[in-house]
Parts: C-alpha cells; structure tokens; sequence
C-alpha cells in the first residue's frame, strides 16, 4: 500500500502545474449545490454557513469556491505541491495527509467533497477510509462523492492507481461504512448513458 500512495502522489506532484492549468475550469457547481442542499435538508440539525472538507482538494480550485458562497473549507491533500498550490490559491487551511494515513477530527464537518479522489483508495482500504470519513462527519452530515465508473476492476492507469466501481459495488461499500443513500447521477449531464464515465453520489451519515 505504501507504493501506490508513493507513486500516485509522484505521478501527481511531477505533472501539478499540468494537472492545474488542465482542471481549473472544470465546472463542478452540479456537485457543489447537490452536497449543499442535501446538507441543509437536515436543518436545525445543519444550518449555513456549513463547514465543508475537500477530501482530495487538489490545486484549491473547489475550496475557492465553498468559501465564495460563504462557507468554511478545509482541504486535505496528499500531493505536496498540491497542497501548498491550494493553500496559496484558496487562502484556506490545507491538510497534507496520504489518503491511507489519515487523521482527521472527529464530528467537525458539515459535509465531506470527495471529487475525483475516492477512486484512487485500493478497494482492501477503502472500508476504513469511509469509515474515518464517517467519523469526521457530525451525524446527519453528508458525503459527496464522484468517481470514474467500472467494471469493479482496480490497478494502474498511466501513473496512477485506480479502482473503478459500479454502483451496486460502490453502494455496498458505503452502507457498510455507515451511510445511507439520498441520490446518484451520472456525469455529464445530458449525455447518453455510456459517454458519461463520471458516477456521482450522496451519503448521509446514519
């Protein structure tokens, strides 16, 4: 496990700049409101501003946008230099951790942003990966999630690893982790079912 958090987080730190320019304009809002709104359906339990992590937060490009709609992000982030890019570009409190070697607090957030990330979890870990991220969720907080879809298979794929769920797969591993369903989509929107590779979904923390 230590070698695909080493080679990933190379794979990402050689090409971060690259990875930036190639991102930053990816519109998300799609995933922002779904896990804003299913946040503040359990008011009085959650009311805004809502305390978000951006699990995977990349460059900084989505905690830019939280804290644009007046929220409070922190980002946790395995690559260095995308840490330290987020950091500078956000302006937000950015956590460099490995995915498999997470700290997180208990009970702090509002909701968890997993975009594009998960997937990146080898699926022997990824139990008690979703489990921290249910304990860092105060109850009824919620997690969003998008991943490229699969075939259930997992391995390398240009320099990274991957593993890549169907949703009947991807549901099993998150209701044993103590989430229960409120939505899933396929992205991009608009498209026919097999030219949208994106599988996105939300967790409520049962």
């Amino acid at each position: 496990m230590d070698e695909v958090s080493r080679r990933t987080l190379e794979h990402y730190d050689s090409r971060a700049e690259e990875f930036w320019q190639g991102t930053r304009g990816h519109d998300v809002s799609q995933n922002i409101a779904a896990l804003l709104r299913y946040i503040e359906s359990a008011a009085p339990v959650h009311l805004p501003p809502f305390t978000i992590l951006d699990f995977g937060c990349g460059p900084g490009r989505d905690l830019k946008a939280f804290t644009g709609l007046g929220h409070t992000a922190v980002g946790v982030e395995g690559s260095a230099r995308f840490a330290a890019m987020a950091r500078e570009y956000s302006g937000c409190e950015v956590w460099e951790q490995d995915f498999l070697k997470l700290d997180l607090p208990a009970a702090r957030f509002d909701g968890v942003f997993a975009n594009a990330a998960l997937f990146h979890v080898p699926g022997r870990e990824l139990p008690r990966v979703l489990r921290e991220l249910h304990a860092t969720l105060k109850p009824g907080g919620v997690l969003f999630s998008s991943n490229p879809r699969g075939a259930n298979e997992e391995g390398w794929n240009r320099g990274r690893y991957g593993a890549y769920h169907d949703l009947d797969a991807w549901r099993r591993y998150l209701e044993e982790a103590g989430f229960g369903e409120l939505d899933h989509y396929y992205r991009p929107a608009g498209l026919p079912r097999e030219q949208q590779p994106w599988l996105a979904s939300l967790w409520r923390r049962r």
